[in-house]
């Protein structure tokens, strides 16, 4: 496995059971798999937080220029759109990668740490934007080679990460303009390399963000009777609301409301006049997401009511379940057999994190597939400032998305 401070080798040259790329394409990959490599590891030293991915959108921008493509910015400057035009009777396939990064502190020990303060690729996106930049250099040369049965989009999506999710700013821009399906892979630390999870239906849950701000008059801890006692109101209100919310669903819908910030008060001697706690509900539903901001409002007011403070919500929409269309996860069974043998094909359980790829899939079909990128030893989760990735996983992408796209404009046609 990679060490971090050498050049991965990359991935052998078949699989067995897995099918060559058209047109010696695995003998052009091998060759770019050296400067794939190097292009995450500069990506992952030099991180951009959502909305603000500039110089990696230039990056992005100058790489496919350099294959012959023709990028277009988004109007911010902060994401790439770019086809590749193949036969112009062919149907319209999008690929989409995700190229923010998270507020972490990089506390790995490799030569290509973080070298922003206070922001780290902790779950993956560099290794989304690498492949799919080593799927725009193989695919170009199918282009032209006239051997391109359509036209592939690629998509590199700013503010992943954040609400309001960057997806939606491209879909305004015309990113799905034509797109008959659309596909993606997020890395999963859970899964080896050579191994993809895939799923119909949910694969993902829906998460949204909860503030809730307390007012009161505050005063003197000695005489809480002449305050409205917010520690007291914020304490009910991080341990009481979970479990009261939860019970207000079916069980099986999985909602899990957990706050991950509460703040009150500045001094131990003086009850504070605001406190405030921000956290996340996901639920696996899409039904129970529907009705979850009506029943996060009543109860949170309910356990309030007794304490006298005044509450102020904001409950931000974030993001439905990701949903894969059965078709579509059709097309990346058989493209990961292709490139990685039926051994490749990993059955893969919903998770509670939330993905705004399912913005995508409100307007066109398409799918989510989990790319392993673990590492020998103890994994790390996504979203910790350790998380890193085994990056033989990088070839493995880049094969199984060519593999992807090829499948999926054949079968449109």
């Amino acid at each position: 496995m990679p060490t971090g401070h050498q050049l991965a080798p990359s991935w052998p040259d078949a699989p067995t059971g897995s099918q060559p790329l058209p047109f010696e394409l695995d003998h052009l990959l091998a060759l770019r798999v050296p400067g794939l490599i190097a292009t995450r590891r500069h990506i992952h030293s030099h991180p951009e937080l959502s909305g603000a991915e500039f110089e990696t959108a230039a990056l992005i921008a100058r790489e496919l220029s350099l294959a012959g493509l023709q990028p277009r910015m988004l109007p911010k400057g902060n994401g790439v759109i770019c086809d590749i035009d193949g036969r112009p009777d062919g149907p319209v396939i999008a690929l989409r990668a995700d190229i923010d990064a998270l507020p972490l502190t990089d506390v790995k020990d490799v030569p290509y740490r973080s070298t922003a303060d206070g922001v780290c690729h902790a779950c993956g996106h560099d290794v989304h934007t690498t492949v799919m930049l080593g799927v725009g250099m193989l695919l170009a040369q199918l282009a032209d080679l006239g051997e391109l049965p359509g036209r592939v989009r690629l998509i590199f999506q700013p503010a992943e990460e954040i609400l309001p999710c960057g997806s939606l700013e491209v879909i305004e821009a015309g990113g799905l303009d034509d797109v008959v399906q659309i596909f993606a892979l997020h890395c999963d630390p859970n899964l080896p390399v050579g191994q993809v999870g895939l799923r119909v239906g949910p694969i993902t849950a829906a998460a949204d963000n909860v503030t809730v701000r307390l007012t009161g008059p505050g005063g003197h801890t000695a005489r809480p009777h002449l305050t409205v006692d917010l520690v007291d109101a914020l304490g009910r209100l991080i341990t009481e609301v979970p479990a009261l919310v939860s019970r207000r669903v079916p069980a099986n819908s999985g909602l899990l409301l957990v706050f991950g910030h509460a703040s009150a008060g500045t001094r131990y001697n003086v009850i504070p006049s605001e406190a405030s706690a921000s956290g996340t509900l996901r639920v696996m539903d899409r039904d129970t997401w529907e009705l979850a901001p009506k029943i996060v409002s009543q109860v949170v007011r309910d356990v309030i009511a007794p304490t006298g403070a005044t509450v102020d919500l904001e409950y931000l929409r974030g993001r439905p379940p990701v949903c894969n269309d059965a078709r579509a996860i059709g097309v990346l069974n058989a493209a990961t057999a292709a490139a990685l043998g039926p051994e490749g094909i990993a059955e893969t359980p919903q998770s509670m994190g939330g993905e705004d790829f399912s913005w995508y899939l409100e307007y066109v079909p398409g799918a989510l597939a989990r790319l392993g990128v673990g590492r020998s030893g103890p994994n790390v989760d996504l979203h910790r400032a350790s998380f890193d990735v085994d990056e033989r996983a990088i070839p493995v992408g880049v094969r199984l998305m060519v593999q992807t796209a090829l499948q999926a404009l054949a079968a449109a046609r």
